[in-house]
């Protein structure tokens, strides 16, 4: 039975999909203006391991996300570049996906961008106009929040509340200051490539509109879960939830998935605070492995403090595990998925009953360690079946569940005669010798292991 926290009922429920054993999930991608950072990250490895999790627990997956593509930041970006703003857009959307496969990061079934849904948009917007929801002021149009009872009820917010001390802009068009906007009519010297035609002059959508219609198009006018940062509770999701319903009449999504931020010092990671870190830059110090492995040690609702040393910890960590999967290397090529081992089967029900509340990664994590340990308690051959299985664990609950992936040895005939002339220099007790070899194969990126039956073991770098 998988539960988990639903921000718009505030409190853990059990899951129950719209179809038997069919999950729907909408996660809200990208505004590719700019790289790729490590909030993004902690996105979409936390939606990652719980799509991971759905499937492994026998459910089939939709999964689509979206891309906007059409954005103010993204037009003014490519102004100061000269550049087209589709063009902008597509350089940062080719990124997106080189970096999240670094991350191992399973494919959506779509990724939808706003420029190829247009004519969806200005028909839902119609729509909303036609029920009274939307109004027309010289082509730009709004959604009226006072027309919709419910608003608030995913952020908690109470309107009536929210409207005390509100004060429309002296040169606002709204008629409320909570109303947002749904059609942006063209600004002069706006490129003409994000202008398009609809029923109130030329212009380009707003931006929580886009999210609406791609998910009901796609997924139908109620999904499962609706995904996304903490931060677009509100006003996004807010305004996803009341221009969906308003315009179907149906619930938009029964289940909402919100994960935490990334912090440094406590404090929100943010260009504007100049404590920004993109994925690129790190990757230049951290292995991809290692920066996932980092973003699953917090439990994904609550604040992940980023730090250098939080990350070499990971590393530590991860390199501990590695270690422990490379002695099985060398006892049994082959691994066993039939699990006898009491123990095993244990520390097996125990990942599948953290991922199954809450998706506790962080818990999850921890049983790994503890199969770490009983891996190292029992390397001999006697212990081979034993070994067999908790080889295939390792596998299972490292690369299958959490998606970090397993380092597999490599046999090169270059580092295996560096790894014998050390070996035979510690016959000889010539250990300077020894440690130069150790060295040369540090250099290239190696850890040499050595295991209690003399032999040793090569174990790629995090």
């Amino acid at each position: 039975m998988i539960k988990f926290y639903n921000t718009l009922t505030n409190k853990i429920e059990e899951f129950k999909s719209i179809k038997e054993k069919e999950v729907s999930v909408y996660i809200c991608g990208i505004t590719p203006y700019d790289v790729c950072h490590l909030g993004h990250a902690r996105a979409y490895v936390t939606f990652d391991v719980i799509k991971r999790h759905f499937i492994r627990s026998g459910y089939t997956v939709k999964h689509i996300q979206n891309f906007t593509d059409v954005d103010d930041k993204i037009i003014n970006r490519s102004t100061e570049r000269k550049m087209s703003p589709i063009d902008l857009a597509k350089t940062f959307i080719d990124d997106y996906f080189v970096q999240m496969e670094k991350l191992n990061i399973i494919k959506a079934d779509n990724y939808p961008q706003v420029t190829q849904m247009i004519p969806n948009i200005v028909n839902f917007i119609k729509v909303l106009e036609e029920k009274g929801f939307a109004y027309n002021v010289d082509g730009d149009v709004y959604f009226s929040v006072d027309k919709f009872k419910d608003y608030g009820k995913l952020s908690k917010r109470k309107f009536e509340e929210m409207k005390v001390g509100a004060r429309v802009e002296k040169d606002s068009k709204k008629k409320n200051p909570y109303d947002f906007i749904l059609w942006k009519k063209t600004k002069e010297n706006e490129p003409k490539e994000v202008s398009w035609d609809s029923f109130w002059g030329k212009g380009r959508p707003g931006w929580h509109i886009e999210c609406s219609v791609m998910a009901t198009t796609l997924l139908g006018n109620t999904i499962d879960i609706h995904a996304g940062g903490q931060d677009l509770i509100f006003p996004h999701h807010e305004n996803e939830i009341a221009q969906s319903e308003a315009c179907t009449g149906k619930q938009f999504s029964n289940y909402w998935l919100h994960n935490g931020f990334v912090t440094v010092n406590k404090e929100k990671m943010s260009k504007s605070l100049g404590n920004f870190f993109t994925l690129k830059d790190i990757f230049k110090q951290y292995n991809p492995r290692v920066v996932r492995y980092y973003l699953l040690t917090q439990h994904y609702r609550t604040p992940l403090d980023f730090s250098h040393d939080n990350l070499n910890s990971a590393k530590s960590a991860l390199q501990g595990l590695d270690e422990a999967y490379s002695r099985l290397i060398d006892i049994t090529k082959e691994s066993d998925s039939d699990i006898k081992n009491e123990s095993l089967l244990k520390i097996k029900q125990q990942v599948k009953d953290s991922l199954d509340d809450d998706f506790n990664f962080e818990r999850a994590l921890s049983y790994l360690h503890e199969l770490k340990n009983i891996i190292l308690n029992n390397l001999s051959q006697e212990k081979t079946d034993l070994l067999k299985q908790a080889k295939w664990l390792f596998e299972d609950i490292l690369e299958g569940a959490l998606g970090v992936r397993v380092i597999k040895q490599e046999t090169n005939a270059d580092l295996q005669e560096l790894l014998d002339k050390r070996n035979q220099a510690r016959k000889e007790k010539n250990w300077a010798v020894a440690d130069e070899y150790r060295n040369k194969l540090s250099e290239l990126g190696y850890k040499i292991v050595d295991n209690k039956d003399g032999s040793s073991t090569l174990v790629k770098k995090c």
